[in-house]
């Protein structure tokens, strides 16, 4: 478990060095938003593409993983469904359960991958980034669309279809996996030019995760942020690892697995909850809770997850 954790620490070093420097004087207060648009629509993009536009899924069990991953956030967004009835009788309103249902089954890509090509290579890498795209699309649709229906948005499929595909994220992964499969070339210069916006994307991906805590509002938190951590950092590492250990996946594809599954809630449904009506505030301090708990979940989690891993 040490040799995990040490291997975590740059992870959240980089994320801590991300809280200082949003509170620092010397850094325009402008800067962050230009930073976390340019992650958005271009770096994390770009890493995305180069990965899965270049990978080798030959031996990864492609299948298991798609029923693991895709299983566990559809069992996961079952379970907060049915603790709307409950939760609004005890007065929880609408949007605060919208950012309750994003925080519990959204995940941090940027951490994710951090953290697997630190821990597990670029085998690790691979299958994060494979994982992403096999999730990305479900979660956004799924998230979308409870925000429409619990906040009154046009229920329509195309409003959907719409929302998924402008998603750079998607549209970049399945760019990458379309040329993979196909096996069309891609101009060199031109792959090392999306290389190296690649490689800047996961240390500045971390230092704007830091950038986005709120830590001063761990101060009261609502109990209704507990529930959102342990069913995120618990309840979805236990369903998901779970799923893919029955599957047959072994080895570091379950470990990496067991991190995707493990890490924080992703920092970009907070915006999205500005945007559609969800309690924004609500959503940045699970965030934060969260980001702070993991710190110790994603060890146990991974520990745990050797175990079933060796097997």
């Amino acid at each position: 478990m040490s040799v995990i954790f040490e291997s975590l620490v740059p992870i959240f070093l980089l994320v801590a060095c991300g809280v200082w420097l949003k509170r620092a004087r010397f850094l325009a207060p402008t800067l962050w938003e230009g930073l976390e648009q340019l992650g958005y629509y271009v770096l994390f993009p770009a890493l995305l593409f180069s990965t899965l536009a270049t990978a080798h899924f030959q031996g990864l069990k492609t299948d298991a993983t798609a029923a693991a991953t895709i299983g566990g956030v559809l069992i996961m967004s079952a379970c907060v469904l049915a603790l709307w009835p409950l939760l609004k009788a005890r007065g929880v309103s609408a949007s605060t359960f919208t950012s309750l249902f994003q925080t519990a089954t959204r995940w941090n890509g940027f951490m994710a991958l951090a953290a697997a090509e630190r821990l597990y290579g670029t085998t690790g890498l691979t299958l994060t980034a494979l994982v992403m795209t096999l999730i990305i699309v479900p979660i956004n649709f799924v998230n979308i669309g409870v925000l429409i229906w619990f906040n009154g948005g046009p229920r329509n499929l195309r409003f959907f279809a719409m929302r998924i595909l402008s998603n750079p994220m998607v549209s970049a992964s399945l760019a990458g996996i379309a040329l993979n499969l196909a096996g069309t070339p891609v101009y060199a210069p031109a792959m090392s030019a999306v290389r190296m916006l690649a490689e800047s994307s996961l240390p500045l991906g971390l230092i704007m995760v830091g950038a986005g805590l709120r830590l001063g509002d761990l101060v009261r938190p609502k109990p209704l942020v507990f529930l959102s951590g342990a069913l995120k950092l618990i309840l979805m590492p236990i369903f998901m690892v779970g799923l893919a250990a029955l599957s047959g996946v072994r080895g570091d594809a379950l470990l990496t697995i067991a991190l995707g599954a493990s890490v924080p809630t992703a920092m970009n449904g907070y915006l999205l909850a500005k945007q559609m009506g969800g309690d924004a505030p609500f959503y940045a301090v699970s965030a934060t809770l969260q980001m702070v708990a993991s710190f110790l979940t994603i060890p146990l989690v991974l520990t745990a997850a050797a175990y079933l891993a060796a097997g």
